[in-house]
Order: C-alpha cells, then sequence, then structure tokens
C-alpha cells in the first residue's frame, strides 16, 4: 500500500471537510454555517446611484448615531433617494470605515471592541449585583479575554499603545 499523505497524525483519507471546520472560540463545537455574499466585482444595475449621495448619507447616518454595520443595513434596506444599496463597498469604491475616516466621522474605538466593552460593563455589573450567577461569571471572563485578544490586535493603530483593559478603563471609553 503506498504511503498516505498526512495532516498532522491523521492520514489524509480519514481527514474530512467537516473535521477540517473552524472552532469557535470558547466551545468545543464547530462554527455555524452561514451564507456567503455572492462574488461581484461591480453593482448591480438596478442600484444606480451616485458615489457622492452614498458618501453624504453615509455620513448623515455616522452623525445620528449609527455604527457602520447599522449603516449598511440601513443602506441596504432604505438605500439612498429610494435606491437600495446592496454593498457600499461596490458603488462607492470604499468601506464604510474607510469613508467615515476620510470625513473624520470615525469612531474612536471599533465596533466590535465597543460591542465587547458594553457586553463586560453590563455582565460585570450583572455579577456584582447576582454573585452566585457562575455562568454570568464564567461569560464575563470569556468576553473579557475576547476583549485583550482584540486590544492586542488593534493596539497602536486604533488603540493607545499603553491602553490595558480593565472596567473602570471599559467606562470611561465607553462615555
Amino acid at each position: 500500500m503506498p504511503a498516505q499523505p498526512r495532516v498532522g497524525m491523521v492520514p489524509l483519507r480519514f481527514v474530512t471537510f467537516q473535521s477540517l471546520a473552524m472552532a469557535r472560540m470558547h466551545t468545543r463545537r464547530r462554527g455555524a454555517s452561514g451564507s456567503d455574499k455572492p462574488a461581484a466585482d461591480e453593482p448591480p444595475e438596478w442600484s444606480d446611484v451616485d458615489e457622492d449621495a452614498v458618501e453624504e448619507r453615509v455620513v448623515e447616518l455616522a452623525e445620528q448615531g449609527f455604527d457602520p454595520s447599522q449603516i449598511g443595513m440601513k443602506l441596504r434596506d432604505e438605500g439612498v433617494q429610494g435606491t437600495p444599496i446592496p454593498n457600499v463597498k461596490l458603488a462607492t469604491g470604499k468601506k464604510v470605515t474607510t469613508i467615515l475616516e476620510e470625513n473624520d466621522a470615525a469612531a474612536d474605538v471599533p465596533e466590535d471592541l465597543r460591542n465587547l466593552l458594553e457586553k463586560a460593563v453590563r455582565l460585570r455589573e450583572h455579577v456584582e449585583e447576582n454573585g452566585q450567577d457562575h455562568q454570568n461569571r464564567r461569560a464575563l471572563q470569556n468576553t473579557e479575554s475576547k476583549i485583550r485578544r482584540l486590544v492586542d490586535y488593534y493596539r497602536g493603530d486604533q488603540v493607545d499603545e499603553d491602553f490595558k483593559y480593565s472596567y473602570e478603563n471599559a467606562v470611561d471609553l465607553l462615555e
């Protein structure tokens, strides 16, 4: 029998797609499947809106307090001048966050980090009130671990070099 190529210590003939699927961070389960965006190089014909109008609408929504993901959903659902925008990058050639940075409307903290900080503050307040809630105590530990990972990723670029996560720093950053 010819030698089989190996992946780790398992012969390749036993490796399935499911065994190579990426796992979730704090469980033993695999990640959930989801749909992919259609591959496209240009916006659809029915979505013919001026780039400047899209950029103005993005900045307007940001000034109203919407996050970049919420802006994308609003443009998808409501559109600009009544025409839906399925993909801002295809319509303008720029991502929503890039448009916001160019117009000095970007948030001081990245959206994913802000969402995790809000969740950690909520969990911390809950755990302080309900000391015996061990499940949410563990959820707080996992959330704080994710925050530390993201802070390391953004450090120096979008987060200060000397920033270190703590509950007090999170509350200050969110105000």
